[in-house]
């Protein structure tokens, strides 16, 4: 374990990734039940976060409950929200054509978004097992006359049982080549989707910790958002793989079961 050198307040507020930190391949990875029983003890704040766009957190609670983890969906936070609640800010009441499915669209109508593929304010690229190649051309062309292109998350590749497949950073890159237009991208590794999740849960940076199993997404993203973070080893980042990068995490633990005793 490495210990945290620099002096703060003691955690109140706790974001925690998903994948890799909580469950693994639908499985509940051990500690993860305890973990958040504690936090809930505690009265503990705590959002759960994931880049995935395309459930809701309905979709995604119910997921964790099949694992025998009980988050309620309003404790879930996705790279959907967090990119519905940036186009709130910029623009209310704005328009989008939307590729992604029901984590997205959902997102997107509750803050007032029209979805319509005339004349946009923006091209919003999310997360789908079924991209079109329709949807991309059209994408495109109205990001060629235009619109701006936002897109929820950078992850080149996403799992299936199969094997990788093509994710949103892949298919943004599609048409980033097509268009000369690079997307702004909102979910992790953008220190942006932890400063909405926090203002969700009244949460300050000081006083926050930020769990999480990859290097150059959670721990990168919540150093930049000024957090506490934790790196545990049951996901994608190996202890080995550590010493690559220019930063380090607060603390590296071997898994959620070590983070129990902090809270």
């Amino acid at each position: 374990m490495i210990a945290v050198t620099i002096e703060r307040a003691p955690a109140e507020c706790w974001l925690t990734d998903m994948d890799g930190v909580l469950v693994h391949e639908e499985k509940a990875l051990p500690g993860a039940a305890e973990f958040l029983e504690r936090l809930v003890a505690k009265q503990r704040r705590f959002l759960v976060l994931t880049n995935n766009s395309i459930f809701t957190p309905r979709d995604l609670a119910a997921r964790l409950a099949r694992t025998g983890l009980h988050v309620p969906e309003e404790a879930i936070w996705t790279s959907a929200l967090a990119t519905a609640d940036f186009l709130r800010t910029q623009l209310p009441g704005g328009s989008a054509f939307v590729i992604g499915e029901a984590g997205l669209t959902t997102a997107l109508h509750e803050v007032g978004y029209v979805m319509t593929d005339t004349d946009p304010d923006y091209v919003v690229l999310g997360e789908t097992r079924t991209y079109s190649f329709e949807a991309i051309t059209r994408a495109i062309r109205l990001v060629g006359r235009g619109a701006r292109f936002i897109a929820t998350n950078p992850d080149v590749t996403g799992p299936s049982p199969e094997g990788p497949l093509p994710a949103t950073g892949s298919v943004a890159a599609m048409i980033t080549r097509a268009t000369g237009a690079e997307p702004y991208f909102v979910g992790k590794p953008n220190p942006m989707m932890f400063r909405s999740a926090m203002n969700r849960i009244d949460a300050h940076s000081e006083s926050t910790i930020m769990i999480g199993d990859r290097m150059d997404t959670d721990v990168v993203a919540g150093i930049e958002a000024g957090l506490e973070t934790v790196l545990v080893l049951s996901g994608s980042t190996a202890a080995s793989d550590v010493a690559r990068f220019p930063f380090r995490p607060g603390r590296i633990l071997d898994s959620i079961a070590d983070v129990i005793d902090l809270i």
